[in-house]
């Protein structure tokens, strides 16, 4: 009797944590509730791009019989390991990564027209996943919103050109295709978890930043999404080198020499993914997303300007330290401006009072991604475009002192509303109320079409000359008039006016 009895309830349980079945393109998944939030976990949005589907745009998803368990995500896309990531995969990489999860209100229900989050994210576009405990999209369900996550190509699976694919056209954009057929996949899909297909707001970081600016141009993602947030993805021409396909194809040349499409379809796994990582992504034989005429139609500032780019709401901004440089020597960090030493100099450390690391971290942010988003804020601004702009400025004390502000990525957590699931030190108490604040400001712009609709401090849209951006920090939110504004235009002046 007793096993009968711990039989039974291992099998309710089993059907309470299994408590939902929907039929998607290919099959039917079950989602897993917790805390009021059902997710559905590794769904497949597409064939497996392995064997004859390697380099190849993504192909319709393979049908499944029964039901896929949604407990589980599905592997991330092959990748060398980046042990420094903030945001660590949980799965094995593999080739076969097309997946998608969905986060649902455990209550919602196929007509309920809620809005959807799609979340994409960064790692250089040859690391990363969505996995990472960071990225689940619980606290946005539980806040109202349907939410997905998606995995693409990365590393040469998702960005190559090869002489070899000449009759496919060279290669491309694998990765980008990705995305794109993700979003479709959520047009045809979401409203099966009470989503709104109409409400659907993409949002990514780094290289999903990056991204965000390559949906605003290409002509293949038009009418998949209605809003944009774009967080660290630069957004000047320049800031990603982005060769044309010719010279890709010369540089993948160099990764596989004289092999054939069939050839370069049977190399290992293991050999195409190779060391390719942040650690070491200037190597010889990978050209990184380059301008195809599909995805890319060339650099997003110029994009923009030509009226090339979807005319949605945008968030765009960057973090306070947002950089990838490190100095101890303020004489070789000042070095790199040449005949502008001493300008540079005036306008970063006029006391000569900043430390060395904190001035090669400003440096390097400022070019990389703070002046570029103010730059895409003015561009949107000045074709009638909504666009909000920001800069995320808490840092916990050791990564203030270290170098002087936020770091690239730091503010994610905040976003996700998942600072516990971080990697490395316990959360401070004083961090909870800078997550609450960032996510209610993402939560109020998917649901109402503006980031300070109810609850939080008033962020007005930036304008064609805005000099001024909302600063969240560990104070709270305020409009400010920027406070690196000197520095943004001196960084201006010699990247472009």
């Amino acid at each position: 009797m007793r096993k009968f009895a711990l039989l039974a309830a291992a099998l309710m349980a089993s059907a309470s944590a299994h408590a939902e079945n929907v039929v998607v393109t290919g099959g039917t998944v079950s989602g897993v509730e917790a805390q009021g939030v059902t997710a559905f976990k590794g769904i497949p949005y597409a064939a497996a791009p392995t064997g004859a589907n390697r380099w190849r745009a993504p192909q319709p998803v393979a049908a499944w019989q029964g039901v896929r368990d949604g407990s589980a995500f599905g592997h991330d896309c092959a990748q060398a390991p980046f042990p420094p990531d903030a945001a660590p995969i949980t799965t094995t990489p593999a080739e076969d990564c097309l997946y998608l999860n969905v986060w649902k209100p455990a209550s919602a229900k196929a007509g309920d027209k809620l809005p959807v989050m799609v979340w994409i994210h960064g790692g250089g576009f040859v690391n990363g996943g969505s996995s990472p405990g960071v990225y689940s999209g619980q606290n946005f369900a539980r806040d109202g919103v349907v939410f997905v996550s998606l995995n693409y190509r990365l590393g040469r699976f998702g960005f190559f050109a090869h002489p070899g694919l000449a009759a496919e056209g060279l290669g491309g954009n694998f990765g980008f295709l990705d995305q794109i057929a993700a979003l479709k996949w959520v047009q045809a899909n979401v409203a099966k978890f009470g989503g709104d297909a109409s409400r659907v707001t993409v949002f990514g970081e780094s290289a999903g930043g990056m991204s965000m600016h390559m949906l605003l141009q290409s002509p293949l993602a038009r009418g998949l999404f209605s809003q944009i947030v774009i967080e660290s993805g630069g957004g000047r021409n320049g800031t990603l080198p982005q060769p044309t396909m010719a010279k890709a194809a010369r540089v993948g040349a160099e990764f596989a020499p004289g092999l054939t499409a069939a050839q370069l379809r049977a190399l290992p796994e293991a050999q195409v993914t190779g060391n390719l990582s942040m650690m070491s992504m200037d190597q010889k034989g990978y050209s990184g997303p380059m301008v195809d005429g599909r995805t890319i139609l060339g650099a997003p500032d110029d994009a923009i300007a030509a009226g090339l780019t979807a005319n949605v709401p945008v968030i765009v901004g960057a973090n306070s330290a947002d950089g990838f440089a490190f100095g101890t020597d303020k004489d070789k960090v000042f070095a790199q401006f040449g005949a502008d030493a001493d300008a540079a100099r005036k306008v970063y450390d006029p006391d000569g009072s900043k430390p060395a690391a904190h001035l090669a971290m400003g440096i390097s942010a400022d070019k990389m991604f703070i002046e570029p988003s103010r730059h895409v804020a003015r561009l949107m601004a000045a074709r009638g475009q909504k666009v909000w702009l920001y800069r995320f400025g808490y840092a916990v004390p050791k990564m203030a002192q270290a170098i002087g502000g936020a770091a690239h990525a730091s503010e994610l957590p905040y976003v996700f509303d998942t600072v516990a699931a971080r990697k490395g030190d316990a959360p401070l108490a004083e961090e909870q109320p800078v997550a609450t604040l960032t996510h209610r400001y993402w939560v109020n712009f998917v649901k109402n079409g503006k980031p300070d609709a109810s609850g939080v401090p008033a962020w007005p849209q930036a304008s064609a000359t805005t000099t001024t951006v909302q600063w969240i920090d560990g104070k709270g939110a305020s409009h400010v008039e920027d406070p690196y504004t000197a520095r943004m235009d001196f960084t201006a002046s010699r990247i472009g006016g």
